[in-house]
């Protein structure tokens, strides 16, 4: 007999031999329909493994990012026998699960793949799935495996096989397949019920530009047809708030080829939208007693060396400026924090001066490769919503519950309420990644994992996603469209005072180290603004909107009260414009509604005699008639009922 223990703790005594499918059958026929892979002691095992010794046990169904993994890894070799079956010369390379998904890297040979060809691919799919075909692994000899993929004339999969070690090569076979394969898979082909391919690419084996260019195919697979349709829905939506396409439409933000790739300019209505942005957070960091500081663009090479950003990504960054003094060099700024604690490290602290909150929106530069930038996502120059508290270790604890706060109240007030968040770690097998002591690690973790714990967060915990220099709370926020985005952080950092020598005096009079708090409640501005577009499709809270109301004439008589109109609304605090061109009044209303505008109030002759406005909301409602003052009053009730809602 053998002690299995479940998710909840209980312990379950079973037999040598027995299955997670039959724990899965002991519990409830129920659970045993739906599970699909599983884990044992946190090695991913199939549904059909033999346990064999005391363990715990997760069993997973669709619902769960690890059911879904092994969902879409399993379709992959379905994928691979399409393909093989198809196009018999291709040659198998990889084929993982992605985050949405999955993908097979093939060289086609002298045969060529395009879209064109999903369609009977997709059929193959489906008649493969609806074989039932269960999935076997099965360990193979290094020898035997080798021979394989050489008679085959596979020299990809030779490669693979060359860097296992005997012993360790498993097999997965299904139908009249196999592949070499690790493992994690669903029972059988048919719990795959929908499939759909989504787009192929060229991708050179091992990601080395020296090697041969593959064809990569992605696709994505369901258990039933409606998901897929929903999911399908769902992409037609992203697409209407990519980001890119609604910054042209709302004229916020331009890229340039002679400015360089990665670099955003900002139009009016950006760099208006950013401004407020920015003017909201330095309010609540006022209030919360933040000082705003303001650092260079660049720092000396050697400042990046003692923060260990530069052994960390000197790969990352933009090559150093050399000067005419002999070895004197700069880099771009990659981090603020060096400088922030330059900045604390020019003064004398007392424990009675402590903490020292340093804020600043301070723009950093990373050299991504051209590959990898995406729209404002993903660039090379960025500005950081920033700031670094310098505490006693006694403060620590309700420093970084204030930050929670601070990250909270941003959070709500544009209407992002959907989140978790993620207490990330450092890799307990692979030290070397990261600087510093145990104990400091040790006690940085215990930290925010008890904040966590306190401010009653929805939080999981991952191993291995901390920062060099400490661990961190992430918040993982969803989107109107259900994605997952990363937004906000707060580390705790015992490391950088460490290696910039900071010190304070305290009750003592001995000099004692500080802990510093990193954090960062947009993350930056850039990627915020994206996501934030994203979410709300443009349609912004109504007191970020660039322009909250648009005044339309019916002819150019009625011009004179339309400014007095946006005169009136300016002395109430309300972003207005007159549109006063010779347009019809559905093209005005028109390209009112395409730039999002929340209001469009309509002069004409009954207006301007009654002294009135005629409103109509975005998207159609009509308010009817009202004075400007009554107007004004209702926007700014809404502005400030939001605001008030989420105020810390």
């Amino acid at each position: 007999m053998i002690a299995v223990t479940l998710p909840d703790g209980s312990v379950k005594e079973v037999e040598k031999g027995t299955t997670p499918i039959d724990i899965a059958n002991s519990i409830s026929a129920g659970l045993a329909r739906n599970v699909i892979s599983a884990k044992y002691n946190d090695t991913v095992v199939e549904t059909v493994t033999p346990l064999t010794e005391n363990g715990k046990l997760v069993l997973f169904t669709w619902n769960d990012e690890e059911g879904k993994k092994a969902f879409w890894h399993s379709s992959a070799h379905i994928l691979a026998q399409a393909i093989q079956q198809l196009y018999p010369e291709a040659k198998l390379t990889i084929g993982p699960a992605i985050d949405n998904g999955f993908y097979y890297d093939v060289d086609m040979g002298e045969a060529t793949l395009s879209e064109n060809d999903f369609g009977k691919i997709e059929a193959k799919m489906l008649e493969i799935a609806r074989g039932k075909h269960d999935f076997n692994m099965h360990s193979v000899s290094k020898n035997d495996a080798l021979k394989m993929y050489e008679e085959q004339g596979n020299e990809y999969k030779v490669e693979l096989i060359e860097n296992l070690e005997d012993g360790s090569i498993t097999f997965c076979d299904h139908d009249t397949f196999t592949d070499l394969c690790r493992g994690g898979h669903i029972p059988n082909t048919g719990i795959v019920k929908a499939i759909k391919l989504m787009k192929v690419a060229g991708a050179y084996w091992r990601a080395d530009e020296n090697n041969t260019q593959l064809t990569r195919i992605y696709g994505i697979s369901f258990p039933k047809q409606k998901e897929l349709n929903e999911y399908l829905h769902l992409l037609e939506e992203a697409k209407k708030r990519d980001h890119r396409k609604l910054g042209k439409e709302l004229e916020l933000f331009t890229f340039s080829q002679k400015v360089g790739q990665g670099l955003p300019l900002w139009l009016p209505n950006g760099a208006a939208l950013r401004e407020r942005l920015e003017n909201f957070l330095k309010a609540a960091q006022k209030k919360a007693g933040y000082e705003m500081v303001v650092t260079p663009h660049i720092g000396q090479k050697e400042l990046y060396v003692t923060s260990g950003h530069y052994q960390k990504y000197g790969e990352d960054s933009f090559r150093p400026i050399t000067t005419p003094s002999e070895g004197e060099e700069f880099l771009l700024k990659p981090m603020n924090c060096p400088h922030h604690c330059e900045i604390f490290n020019a003064t004398s602290w007392s424990y009675r001066d402590l903490p020292k909150r340093f804020a600043e929106f301070g723009t950093v530069y990373r050299y991504e490769q051209s590959g990898e930038l995406h729209g404002l996502t993903r660039v090379r120059g960025f500005t950081q919503d920033d700031a670094h508290i310098f505490c006693t270790p006694d403060q620590l604890d309700e420093e970084f519950k204030k930050v929670i706060d601070l990250v909270l109240y941003v959070f709500g007030s544009l209407g992002f309420e959907n989140f978790t968040a993620q207490v990330s770690l450092r890799d307990p097998e692979n030290k070397k990644k990261y600087i510093g002591s145990n104990a400091n690690w040790e006690k940085a973790e215990n930290a925010i994992i008890n904040a966590a714990i306190d401010k009653n967060l929805n939080y999981v915990v991952e191993t291995g996603e901390a920062a060099f220099y400490g661990p961190k709370l992430d918040f993982m926020v969803k989107d109107a469209l259900g994605r997952s985005w990363q937004l906000g952080t707060i580390q705790v950092d015992y490391n950088l005072p460490e290696r910039f020598d900071l010190t304070y005096k305290g009750s003592d009079n001995e000099l004692h180290r500080p802990v510093m708090i990193h954090r960062a409640p947009f993350g930056s501005m850039e990627r915020f603004v994206a996501i934030l577009l994203e979410h709300t499709g443009g349609n912004f809270p109504l007191w970020l909107m660039p322009v909250q109301a648009s005044i339309l004439t019916l002819s150019e008589k009625y011009e004179k009260y339309a400014k007095n109109v946006l005169d009136s609304l300016e002395n109430h605090e309300i972003r207005a414009i007159v549109d006063d061109r010779g347009e019809t009044m559905g093209k005005k209303i028109r390209e009112a509604e395409i730039k999002k505008t929340p209001y469009m109030l309509i002069i004409g002759e009954t207006e301007a005699n009654d002294g009135t406005v005629s409103v109509r909301k975005h998207g159609g409602e009509d308010l009817g008639a009202m004075t400007v003052a009554d107007f004004a009053g209702l926007v700014n009730q809404n502005i400030e009922l939001t605001l008030k809602k989420f105020k810390v």
